[in-house]
């Protein structure tokens, strides 16, 4: 296996997340841990990409899965939204203070 600095973004993503299975990381966590320097909407479009990945490459035994975001001022949770990503405002109370989505990959049975 190759070492991790030869690893693209997406191959260090998916080691880090498969490493620490079942353990859920925010996009904020997974930059500063692995030490990407990338933009927080980078990182949630690499996540978008890594899901299908996975899936694919494991016939369906493995999913990247995400922690719905949540507002912290009224709980609202954001289960609508379709790709990774953290919103900006609740449509709810219109508090910016949301709890971002966090990932992680399990086996699905």
């Amino acid at each position: 296996m190759r070492i991790l600095e030869e690893l693209s973004t997406r191959e260090k993503i998916m080691k880090f997340l498969r490493e620490n299975r079942g353990e859920f990381f925010s996009v904020d966590e997974i930059i500063s841990i692995l030490g990407i320097d990338l933009k927080p909407r980078d990182v949630y479009n690499h996540l978008a990409h890594i899901a299908k990945t996975i899936r694919r490459r494991s016939n369906g035994q493995e999913v990247l899965v995400m922690s719905y975001p949540r507002c912290r001022k009224c709980g609202y949770i954001f289960k609508s939204i379709d790709k990774p990503k953290k919103p900006s405002r609740c449509p709810r109370c219109g508090s910016e203070w949301i709890e971002p989505p966090r990932f992680s990959i399990i086996v699905s049975k």
